[in-house]
Order: C-alpha cells, then sequence, then structure tokens
C-alpha cells in the first residue's frame, strides 16, 4: 500500500517548486502526493492529514488537534529551520517523528536581511544622503547556517564581522574570518549592525531587552530576520523612544508593530509579511529536502533532522 505525504500549505510554495516537489515524490515507488493548498479552516486541515503518513509544512501550525487527528501519520516535515509550529510534546507522545530542513533556506534569509539593511541605510531611498555598510561593524547573533551566508555577504561588502554563539567553537568561527565574541553584552555594545537568529523558545523569549538596545553604538540597527518573540516588545518601543538613532528592522513583524509604525516610522521597517524564505530557490530546496527526508526515514529508518528527539 502506498504512503500518502500530505502538503499542507495555507501559503503555498511557488508554483515551480510544487512541481518539482511532485518529481520529487514521483521519483519513488510507493508514495503519494496530497496537496492542501490555501486553506481557510482548520477543520479543512484536520479532514486532510486523517489519511496522511507524512505531512510537510511551512508555517502551519502543528498543534496536538492536528497530531491526534490521524492515525497514520508517522512524520511532520516542516520546511525550513525554524519548527516552534510543531507541537513536540504531541508529536512524541503520539510517536510521531518531527523535522526541519536546516539550511534549505539560509541564503535567501540572508540575502534578505541585507535587502533591508541597505533600505535602511539608504533612508528608505527617500531621495536624501544615506550611509554606507563598508568599514561597519556587523555583529551576528547566533552562527548558524543563516549566520554563516550574512557573514560571507557581510565580508564582500566589506564590513567588520563579529559573531556571538556559545554553541559554536571559537575555532570554527575564527576559520571563516569572523570574530568571536565572548558575551552578548559585547556584541552588541560593539556593533553598530546586529543580525539577529536565535530561535524562539523558554530561554531566548524576550531576550533582547532594552538594556541590549540601548547599548549599541550610535547608528544601531537591529535585523530580526528570526522570530519577533525573541525582541522583547515593551524594551523596544522604549529604546526607539529613547534613541532616534536607533533602527529595528523585521521580516516578522512585531504585535505592535502598527503602534511602531506610526510613533517611529523612520527608525522601523517591517516586510508586508514573513518574507525570508520568499524565493523561488527557496521555496524548491526546503519542498524538496522536505520530500526526501520523508522517503529516507520511510525507507531507511534515517532520522538525521528529527528535532523531538
Amino acid at each position: 500500500m502506498s504512503k500518502t505525504i500530505l502538503v499542507a500549505t495555507e501559503k503555498p510554495f511557488a508554483a515551480a517548486a510544487v512541481e518539482e516537489i511532485k518529481a520529487a515524490v514521483a521519483k519513488h515507488e510507493g508514495y503519494e502526493l496530497k496537496l492542501l493548498e490555501k486553506y481557510t479552516e482548520n477543520a479543512q486541515l484536520l479532514e486532510a492529514v486523517k489519511e496522511a503518513d507524512a505531512m510537510i509544512i511551512r508555517s502551519d501550525k502543528a498543534t496536538k488537534e492536528v497530531i491526534d487527528a490521524s492515525d497514520k501519520l508517522k512524520v511532520i516535515v516542516r520546511a525550513g529551520a525554524g519548527y516552534d509550529n510543531i507541537d513536540l510534546e504531541a508529536a512524541t507522545a503520539k510517536g510521531v517523528i518531527a523535522m526541519n530542513t536546516p539550511g534549505q533556506n539560509s541564503n535567501a534569509v540572508a540575502e534578505l536581511a541585507f535587502g533591508m539593511m541597505l533600505n535602511i541605510a539608504r533612508g528608505k531611498f527617500n531621495g536624501k544622503a544615506g550611509t554606507e555598510l563598508r568599514k561597519k561593524k556587523l555583529g551576528i547573533h547566533a552562527y548558524g547556517n543563516v549566520g554563516k551566508y550574512v557573514a560571507q555577504i557581510a565580508k564582500g561588502f566589506g564590513m567588520e564581522v563579529f559573531a556571538f554563539d556559545p554553541f559554536v567553537d571559537d575555532a570554527a568561527i575564527k576559520a571563516d574570518g569572523i570574530t568571536p565574541i565572548s558575551t552578548v553584552e559585547e556584541l552588541y555594545s560593539s556593533c553598530q549592525y546586529v543580525s539577529l537568529h536565535i530561535p524562539a523558545n523558554e530561554k531566548t523569549k524576550n531576550s533582547i531587552h532594552k538594556g541590549l538596545m540601548k547599548s549599541m553604538p550610535k547608528g544601531g540597527v537591529l535585523v530580526n530576520t528570526a522570530r519577533k518573540e525573541v525582541v522583547c516588545e515593551e524594551g523596544l518601543k522604549i529604546a526607539l523612544a529613547e534613541r532616534k538613532d536607533f533602527k529595528y528592522l523585521s521580516d516578522i513583524a512585531p504585535v505592535c508593530a502598527d503602534e511602531l509604525v506610526e510613533k517611529f516610522g523612520d527608525q522601523v521597517l517591517f516586510t508586508p509579511k514573513k518574507m525570508g524564505a520568499q524565493t523561488a530557490e527557496a521555496n524548491i530546496n526546503a519542498g524538496v529536502a522536505g520530500v526526501e527526508q520523508i522517503v529516507a526515514y520511510f525507507e531507511n529508518g534515517d532520522t538525521t533532522f528529527q528535532v523531538n528527539k
């Protein structure tokens, strides 16, 4: 009996990516693809997942209710690096393997971070003189897949690049020509630009507080392409109010985004929706990786990218 792979995407993959995903499934005998795109009610997802052996999602919520809706479900793959939209406890309790696809969207996110930096450095292209990125100090908060791409781009721009990541050896950071920083406080107080790449968990939520933001040098710019929950919104309001030279850029608009735009328009920049992985290449890479990981699990028991171990 064939296994059904459900691709459940309220915000669909690009058409070209869907075709690549279909082709990836077709390469393997015994697998069937089912698409649920642009659904408007959670009930539609609950119904679709009933017959699924595996599921690929993007920003969709794999809640306990969704996981419990199917007795066949064995694998959930989040097409992307972050996986806070999967209820890992519920998945583990049900014996469902949860995976992500690290690295597949990394370059797209890194390029977006630089696009936003360039935009704000040039005053949102308002016709007035802006500033250059060359010779500015850039701090990378978390030196994972995205952080490494950000570092590569920054070096091309002639920036001085520093990184803080307690989970990465200094030697590995130095090997890439980047200067390791020993504390998060030093990273923020030393760098005019900081690119944020930490996950959202109980230790990191609201961890970027007003003290860190206010400690940044004159003209400080914080770029968040990670998760909105890691930045303390009350602290952000204070930092923007007390430091007219401080700027906050994000492709994950905070809850108070409208208020911030109204009060601090020139100091903030938000994309209309989360745009980090919105490139044709990232769509294809993450979607196809999800299929291959699912097949590798069913055929060989491969759990390399499991996140609920």
